[in-house]
């Protein structure tokens, strides 16, 4: 019975989810204040990419500056609800964990290529990414290709070692140890010598994390798949 009993406990079960044709990738986007993570959204929104994307922001993190500038740039509309772009990616600005916008989005709008949802600068992408696994209704719809964070060349190594009270963590550090892909931006602003420094204690964190280095935030990560 013993010998049974372990037979049965060494034969785990696979736990990778099954990913269905007609399911949509759904990214989560971090990034530090000020690391660049509004402008990778704008210019993922606003470029001509034949892709059909919707970015879902957080009003409490640096939506807003994103939001004016899109405004902006469609001749002075008003935003409301969903800002939709001349180029079928749409914008909105949530007050929640962004999964009710998410809903509506697949109710109203019809299906998309991708779905982006940016967290606020100090947010845990853990927290948010486990809503996706609880949520069955939803995750019929959709599923989680996994999580981006941004990094500051200039400042990162700064944010990733800045020592916290007891009982706190490092947003930072908790970011970089939960992403699938971590874009190293503005890295004409810093010596190799730095950045490669940087780039030892983001792989101290995260061994498995993929390093990809851009300036301006310039980077179409959405078109592989963030985690195959």
């Amino acid at each position: 019975m013993e010998n049974v009993l372990l037979e049965e406990e060494d034969d785990c079960p696979e736990l990778v989810p099954i990913v269905q044709a007609d399911q949509i990738p759904v990214t989560i986007i971090t990034g530090y204040l000020g690391a660049g993570k509004t402008t990778l959204l704008n210019y993922i929104l606003t470029e001509q990419h034949n892709k059909r994307i919707a970015v879902i922001l957080n009003e409490f993190g640096e939506g807003s500056a994103l939001e004016k500038s899109l405004a902006v740039s469609q001749a002075g509309e008003l935003y409301e609800e969903w800002l939709e772009l001349r180029n079928g990616c749409l914008c909105c600005s949530v007050k929640d964990n962004g999964l009710k916008a998410i809903e509506n989005l697949m109710q109203k709008k019809g299906k998309f290529d991708y779905i982006l949802l940016e967290t606020t600068g100090l947010a845990d992408p853990g927290a948010v990414a486990s809503m996706f696994w609880v949520d069955a209704e939803l995750g019929s719809d959709i599923y989680l290709d996994g999580i981006v964070t941004v990094i500051d060349a200039k400042y990162g190594m700064q944010h990733l070692t800045e020592a916290k009270p007891d009982g706190l963590i490092n947003e930072a550090e908790r970011q970089v140890a939960l992403a699938d892909l971590a874009i190293i931006n503005k890295t004409d602003l810093v010596e190799e010598e730095v950045l490669n420094q940087l780039k030892e204690v983001v792989r101290s964190i995260n061994g498995l994390v993929r390093i990809q280095e851009t300036q301006k935030s310039r980077y179409f990560f959405f078109l592989f798949s963030i985690i195959n």
